[in-house]
C-alpha cells in the first residue's frame, strides 16, 4: 500500500521515551557552508512524494545550500516522534489530524507547508446501481483502517450520518473487496483504484472526499519549533526548494525524481508512477484553489479554522484548542515556482 493514514496512538506514544540516540543536529554546516538535512516521509517512495525528489534529483536542496537526504517511511516509521527527537529535521504530516494532534501533545512542530491541497482520501465501491453518491453508502459496510476511525471516519458520521456499526477491518489487502461486489473501501485516489482495475479488471466507482466537502490539507512539511525559530532561513529554503520540486515534478520531466524513487522502492513501476502524476494533476491534489496566485504549498487560515470547527463538532478536538499553533504561514503563500511553472507550461 502507498502510505500511512494517521499515525495510531500518538498522544500516548509521545509521552514514552523513544530512539535515544540523536542523528544530525538542526542547522549542523557541512564544508563551512551547507547545512544538512534529512527528510522523512510518511511512506515508501512514491509518486505522492514526487516533488520532493525532483527538488533533490535537479538540485533545487542543493542550489540553496542544503545537503538534503530524503529517509523514506513505512508502516513503522513515526514522523512527529522522529521530529520531537530531532533524529531528522523535516518530516512528512500525511493529514490535518496530525498537526493538530501535535498541538494537543505539545510536542512542538508545526506544518510550515502544505503539498496537497486536496486530502487524497477516497470511497471505492464496485460498479453499482444504488451507489452514486457518498450519502448512498451510508448503513452499508465499510472497509476502513484502525486509524481512520478517528480521523475522517469522524467527518463522515457527522456529515453523511454514519454510524459505527458499518466499520469493518481494512488491513490494505485488496483480496477482499475484489471477491466481494458489494465492498466498499477507503483508498488513496492515486492508489487502490489504479491497482484494483489491474488486478481485478474492472473499473471502481471512486469517490473524492474533497469533493464531497472534506476540508482538510495532506502531505505537509512539518518542522520542530526549535528549527522555525533558530533557523527560519533554513526552513525558508527547504520549503522554496521543495514548492519548486513540486512545480517541475508536475509540469516538467518527473523522470529524474522517477528513477529515485524507484531506486528507493522497487515496488514503484513507470506505469503506476505516470497514472499517479497524471491523477495529481487532474484533480488538483497538489494546484488548485489558492495555490493559483499563492503558489504551490498555500494554507490559509481561513481554512485550518474550518477544519478544526468542522472536527470539534465531532468531538475529535476540543472547540478551545489553538489551531494557530498548529501550522505556519510564515515560510509559504509568496508565489515562489509560479514563474517556473509558467516557463515550463511554454514548452
Amino acid at each position: 500500500m502507498n502510505r500511512k493514514l494517521l499515525f495510531g496512538g500518538f498522544l500516548a506514544a509521545m509521552a514514552v521515551a523513544i530512539i535515544l540516540v540523536l542523528a544530525i543536529r538542526p542547522g549542523q554546516k557541512i564544508d563551512g557552508n551547507n547545512f544538512q538535512i534529512i527528510f522523512a516521509t510518511d511512506w515508501k517512495a512514491q509518486a505522492e512524494h514526487g516533488g520532493f525528489y525532483q527538488a533533490l534529483a535537479k538540485g533545487y536542496y542543493k542550489g540553496a545550500g542544503l545537503d538534503v537526504t530524503i529517509r523514506q517511511g513505512g508502516p513503522s516509521v513515526n514522523v512527529p516522534q522522529l521530529l520531537a527527537t530531532n533524529t531528522i529535521q523535516f518530516g512528512i504530516g500525511s493529514n490535518s489530524f496530525i498537526p493538530l494532534n501535535i498541538v494537543a501533545a505539545k510536542a512542538g512542530s508545526k506544518a510550515v507547508m502544505a503539498s496537497f491541497q486536496k486530502d487524497p482520501q477516497v470511497l471505492i465501491t464496485h460498479p453499482r446501481d444504488d451507489i452514486k453518491s457518498i450519502a448512498d453508502m451510508k448503513e452499508k459496510p465499510i472497509l476502513v483502517a484502525d486509524a481512520t476511525v478517528s480521523s475522517f471516519w469522524q467527518w463522515l458520521k457527522a456529515k453523511y450520518g454514519f454510524t459505527d456499526s458499518q466499520i469493518r477491518k481494512y488491513t490494505f489487502n485488496l483480496a477482499p473487496f475484489l471477491t466481494d461486489k458489494n465492498a466498499i473501501q477507503e483508498g488513496y485516489l492515486s492508489s487502490e483504484p489504479y491497482t484494483i482495475e489491474q488486478e481485478g479488471h474492472i473499473k471502481p466507482q471512486v469517490f473524492l472526499l474533497s469533493d464531497y466537502g472534506y476540508p482538510g490539507y495532506a502531505a505537509f512539511i512539518l518542522a520542530t519549533d526549535e528549527m522555525i525559530s533558530d533557523h527560519p532561513d533554513v526552513v525558508q529554503k527547504f520549503v522554496d526548494a521543495s514548492i519548486r520540486g513540486w512545480v517541475d515534478y508536475l509540469y516538467g520531466d518527473p523522470m529524474p525524481a522517477n528513477e529515485l524513487i524507484k531506486s528507493a522502492n522497487p515496488e514503484m513501476t513507470d506505469e503506476l508512477l505516470a497514472h499517479a502524476i497524471t491523477t495529481l494533476k487532474a484533480h488538483g491534489i497538489v494546484d488548485s484553489g489558492d495555490t493559483e496566485k499563492l503558489g504551490v504549498g498555500a494554507m490559509t487560515d481561513a481554512r485550518w479554522q474550518r477544519f478544526l470547527d468542522e472536527m470539534s463538532t465531532t468531538g475529535v478536538f476540543p472547540k478551545g484548542l489553538d489551531v494557530h499553533s498548529a501550522y505556519t504561514l510564515e515560510f509559504i503563500n509568496h508565489g515562489v515556482g509560479n514563474d517556473l511553472k509558467a516557463a515550463l507550461m511554454k514548452k
